[in-house]
């Protein structure tokens, strides 16, 4: 059977094959155009030395003149172009000529250079005799006869390496240019060739394959659709084949599967409406069940909030009777008052509990100082905290603002957390309390340096109906959990950590926004 990855690998090997052949040409096309460029580098260096030479065979004739009229003579400056023009022809036989031919001549431009440089030194010898005569005319003559015989002598030889070197030049650019026009056509032939087999292997082995595949993927399609009746030809037997035969009976399992996953969902479709149904009817009962403990919960509440009230009128009257007793009287009297009042508050949290859990409750925002609310708060706390013998501290800021948010709720999370501190800081001996002001918040802060929290219960203590150390607790442990209620209402926060300075203890941090959204039924949700 045919292979995929023989025809896969016809393919890489015509690849490989146009990529060696345009290496090939590539590296042949280098090899030709730097021979080319030496040798027009050479000759074009060969001119620039010759030229040089004929400038500095110039200068010498006019210096050696020059010299000759002088009054006495002196050959150091002769002496140094005939250096220089020493060196010049010295450098511009360096490069071989390789067997060129000077054109119109027989000898070869080694020997023309060689008799050339002895004419150099011929004419130097000549004009260092005639510097030697005394008579200044006769200097002149010889020199001049030396220059005239140098003339005739090396003037053609010069001339025909100067020309022969431009025709070197000339010769190595034509060189060049026949090169590239070569190496374009070759460029050409190659790109076209490249094109055609190229053409040809699409037509031969990927396009039937990219056919093949298009139909996998059709049908890949059609079945994820929900056809699962779509199968394929096989066609030819090769790893496309296989794939082919494989992708078929994929088809029919998963046919398969749909129809037994049909009735399976049918089945499980009824069992869920019966246990829907049979939870319905448990989720009426305990909606029952729990409409009837938060009627009992609002009944008591209000049944405790009635005898306390005519408690605290009765209190209220007795004292501002002016037949009291003595003053322990009226003492004893203000204490019950006191308790009184605070039992009072309490049962206000149970109630405002019981409306909150069936939405009833509404916050009343209002704009208030919370520097008084604080202080307030800290007055009616003196009595109680001298009892415990302990230590209340209030640090407010030099100009606190205003807040808008429910004066009473915030009044009542703060002697809540006062209560805890006292009732549940063990070893405790003082109780700081704190406010800070920012542009967008304040910052309400109440600390003891009492056990503390453990780290792992912090999060559990906001939880309805456990207590300060992260138990469980039957008994009326809603505190912190109206507190966080309630400062969550006014877009706020509030956290619980160690004490900052001493390590221990608890510090309680609330965070009430300048502004906040007011007067909007909410209900609690611990």
């Amino acid at each position: 059977m045919t292979s995929i990855r023989g025809s896969l690998s016809f393919l890489i090997a015509g690849a490989a094959a146009l990529t060696l052949l345009a290496a090939a040409g590539l590296l042949f096309a280098v090899r030709t155009s730097d021979f080319a460029v030496d040798r027009l580098t050479v000759s074009q260096r060969r001119l620039d030395l010759l030229a040089e030479a004929s400038g500095r065979l110039t200068d010498y004739a006019f210096a050696a003149i020059d010299t000759a009229q002088a009054t006495s003579p002196s050959r150091l400056r002769l002496t140094a172009l005939k250096n220089q023009i020493d060196s010049v022809l010295k450098a511009a036989g360096a490069d071989p000529w390789q067997g060129e031919t000077v054109p119109g001549r027989t000898e070869l431009p080694e020997r023309m250079l060689t008799l050339l440089r002895s004419d150099v030194a011929n004419l130097d010898a000549a004009v260092a005799g005639g510097l030697d005569q005394a008579d200044a005319a006769a200097r002149g003559d010889t020199i001049r006869g030396a220059l005239n015989g140098f003339g005739l002598s090396a003037g053609p030889q010069l001339s025909a390496l100067v020309e022969a070197e431009r025709q070197a030049v000339k010769l190595a650019r034509e060189d060049i240019a026949k090169t590239s026009q070569r190496l374009t056509i070759a460029a050409i032939a190659a790109a076209i060739l490249a094109v055609i087999t190229a053409i040809l292997l699409h037509q031969r082995i990927t396009r039937p394959l990219l056919r093949r595949i298009g139909a996998i993927d059709d049908a890949a399609i059609a079945i994820g659709r929900g056809k699962l009746d779509t199968r394929l030809t096989v066609g030819a037997r090769d790893e496309l084949g296989l794939l082919v035969a494989r992708f078929n009976r994929m088809a029919a399992s998963l046919a398969r599967r749909e129809h037994k996953l049909s009735r399976d969902r049918a089945a499980l479709e009824a069992t869920v409406a019966e246990r829907t149904a049979d939870l319905t009817t448990a989720n009426e009962r305990l909606a029952g069940i729990d409409r009837s403990r938060r009627r009992f919960f609002a009944d008591v509440s209000h049944e405790l909030r009635t005898p306390l009230t005519v408690v605290l009128g009765e209190c209220d009257i007795a004292l501002r009777a002016p037949a009291i007793a003595p003053d322990e009287v009226r003492a004893t009297f203000g204490t019950i008052r006191q308790r009184a009042f605070r039992l009072h508050r309490r049962v206000e949290d149970m109630l405002r509990v019981a409306r909150s859990e069936s939405g009833e409750i509404t916050l009343d925002f209002r704009r208030i100082g919370l520097a008084r609310l604080l202080a307030d708060t800290v007055e009616s706390y003196a009595a109680v905290i001298r009892r415990h013998q302990l230590e209340i501290t209030l640090s407010l800021p030099e100009a606190a603002g205003d807040v808008v948010a429910d004066g009473d709720w915030i009044r009542q999370v703060v002697e809540g957390l006062i209560d805890n501190a006292i009732r549940h800081a063990e070893g405790a001996t003082r109780i700081d309390i704190s406010l800070a002001d920012t542009p967008e918040a304040a910052h309400i802060a109440v600390s003891d340096d009492g056990c503390g929290i453990p780290e792992a219960a912090r999060r559990q203590v906001f939880e309805r109906f456990v207590s300060r150390d992260g138990e469980a607790s039957s008994g009326f442990g809603i505190g912190l959990a109206l507190a966080h209620w309630v400062i969550t209402r006014h877009h706020g926060s509030i956290v619980i950590a160690s004490a900052p300075k001493t390590g221990r203890g608890t510090r309680v941090e609330i965070t009430l926004p300048r502004a906040a959204e007011g007067n909007t039924p909410m209900g609690f949700a611990s």
